[in-house]
């Protein structure tokens, strides 16, 4: 059973998620710790129940959740993995890192792109790829049918909606993501966003204003 743990880092309040199993193996899922203090807790979770972490995954190249990609590679020689279309998004962080208050931003290297269908493994887990562009137009959720979960990133919110006036975004590619992706899945399909608490498929169907 995969075991799933937030944390939320950075001034812009971002979930930074672990999932672990029985194995002990982790998997990472858009570290956005900056600070020292942010990065002992986040060591700390880690080491205390002797877990391996074994790769970092990132739904999208936003600057809140990719700062802590490359501290957590060099700490313990991760692959990091993201959707091509993203890359874009990723080199101009380090452009206005420094203009958002973080200037030892590092951008990390890409081992490994992902896209749509293919399956993340961890341990004795995994997850499905969607692609669902809209927010970012490499945007990723990864679907666990077993335990019916996503992990969403930015693209749906309790009772709302990732924004989509940031570069590449485009707000009718988000709605069409949610409906044609994200609303696919049955309603008790728990969904752990990039921001605020957890919501369910069902929940958002029902009350989400944006998708009426």
């Amino acid at each position: 059973m995969i075991q799933i743990q937030s944390f939320t880092f950075n001034p812009f309040a971002e979930n930074t998620y672990v999932l672990h199993d029985l194995t002990g193996e982790a998997l990472i899922v858009d570290p956005g710790n900056y600070q020292q203090q942010e990065h002992d807790v986040l060591t700390r979770y880690l080491e205390e129940r002797s877990l391996k972490p074994i790769r970092i995954v990132n739904t999208h190249a936003h600057i809140d959740h990719v700062l802590g990609v490359s501290f957590l590679k060099y700490r313990y020689e991760l692959p990091f993995s993201l959707h091509p279309d993203d890359a874009p998004l990723l080199r101009a962080v380090k452009t206005y890192a420094p203009n958002y208050g973080f200037p030892a931003f590092d951008e990390p290297e890409v081992e490994q792109w992902l896209h749509e269908g293919d399956t993340v493994t961890f341990g004795s887990s995994s997850l499905r790829v969607l692609h669902v562009p809209g927010h970012a137009p490499g945007h990723l959720a990864l679907v666990n049918d077993e335990q019916r979960f996503v992990i969403g990133g930015d693209v749906l919110f309790r009772q709302s909606i990732g924004r989509t006036d940031l570069p590449g975004g485009d707000y009718d590619t988000l709605i069409a993501s949610i409906r044609t992706k994200l609303f696919t899945l049955p309603d008790d399909y728990t969904v752990y966003a990039g921001h605020m608490e957890p919501t369910t498929i069902g929940y958002e169907k029902k009350y989400n204003p944006f998708l009426k």
